[in-house]
């Protein structure tokens, strides 16, 4: 690699949006960052399946894990080819997260001695189920690879720092009744209409707004999936919710079902099912460690809660503090008019290579 200027670093990131890497098909994004990164002597790169992780060795007192996902969701609304428009990147990917993507390939290539030393991590189906995730495998076949005293996961938070995240888990609730004729339906219990008072509850939920290191993180609960109907004529004796709830990282998963069961345990009855299909622990701020705090401080932006779960609370898991870090829009994350501006690829380029190069 060769040192980048930030057109260079937008040509970056317009190569990497071009090469589709919907999860499960990560392989030419991964052959493409492997290259670039075997140009680096400085580095140590090695691969399992589509994870290419890359290492300095300099003997530094401390290491920074910097982490991102080589995936995208399926292109939507005609999204699948890059377009440039105003000094602005469009297309599937470009906020979450080839912007950011861009932005470590640029920084592994232009600092080959940084004040810690660097793990650089590209890794495969992040944005499906967490069996599939690429750092779970990592993490249980090359766990010294991700060994680091702190981390920094590229996801798109508009060029400041969204501290730890949420947690969060799904549940299928599973109501029965008993069949009958339509034209006779008190001889039955429909069970499709037993959702409306789990709904009702869903819909009034007003969750918790804890305040944890400085950041607020609003709790959410919401329904995702419904089913149920036997036929046209046939009072239904089965019906299905499934909800999802995200819950600030001061709860544990137990206690944040916990909740969920108290909220809407009074609407279930015997031969009722409730099931905890997924879940995961977030991730708290973990801001006081000097690394994060000279994140946070560089942006030149207070830190904010991080309204969602990532691989932060994979970090979090195994011992190492984490934010999120990167330039995009989080909102614009997964929709057809997703993009990243020049700008910010040289604001998150800047700002992580500065704490890179001279340290907090």
């Amino acid at each position: 690699m060769t040192e980048e200027t930030p057109s260079g670093l937008f040509g970056l990131a317009t190569a990497l949006v071009a090469i589709p890497s919907v999860s499960h098909h990560e392989g030419p994004m991964a052959d493409a960052v492997q290259a670039a990164l075997a140009l680096c002597p400085w580095l140590t790169v090695e691969r399992v399946a589509n994870n290419v992780v890359a290492r300095t060795d300099l003997q530094r007192d401390s290491r920074i894990l910097v982490a991102g996902h080589l995936d995208t969701v399926p292109p939507v609304g005609g999204n699948d080819e890059p377009s440039v428009v105003d000094s602005t990147l469009y297309g599937v990917g470009s906020a979450d997260m080839k912007g950011g993507l861009a932005v470590f390939l640029h920084l592994a290539g232009t600092i080959p001695e940084p004040a810690m030393d660097v793990t650089w991590c590209f890794y495969e189906c992040e944005e499906v189920e967490q069996r599939h995730n690429g750092l779970l495998r990592l993490w249980e076949e090359r766990p010294e690879w991700l060994e680091a005293d702190v981390a920094v996961l590229g996801e798109p938070t508009g060029g400041v720092v969204e501290a730890g995240c949420q947690g969060t888990l799904r549940i299928r609730i599973g109501l029965h009744g008993e069949r009958a004729h339509t034209a006779r339906p008190w001889t039955g219990r429909n069970a499709i209409h037993r959702l409306a008072p789990v709904l009702s509850a869903v819909a009034d939920y007003r969750g918790r707004r804890p305040v944890v290191d400085g950041c607020e993180y609003a709790e959410q609960l919401q329904a995702v999936q419904i089913g149920g109907g036997v036929s046209g004529n046939v009072v239904p004796d089965d019906a299905s919710i499934v909800l999802n709830h995200r819950f600030a990282p001061d709860r544990t998963v137990e206690a944040a079902e916990a909740s969920i069961r108290e909220l809407l345990g009074g609407h279930l009855g015997p031969g009722d099912h409730w099931e905890l299909v997924e879940a995961a622990a977030g991730a708290p701020p973990a801001l006081d460690h000097p690394l994060l705090a000279g994140l946070v401080a560089a942006t030149g932006a207070p830190a904010r809660a991080k309204l969602g779960w990532t691989d932060v609370a994979s970090m979090w898991a195994h011992g190492i503090p984490a934010a999120n870090f990167g330039p995009g829009d989080p909102l614009l994350a997964h929709t057809p008019g997703e993009h990243v501006s020049w700008a910010e690829l040289e604001i998150a380029a800047t700002v992580l290579g500065a704490l890179l190069r001279t340290g907090p």
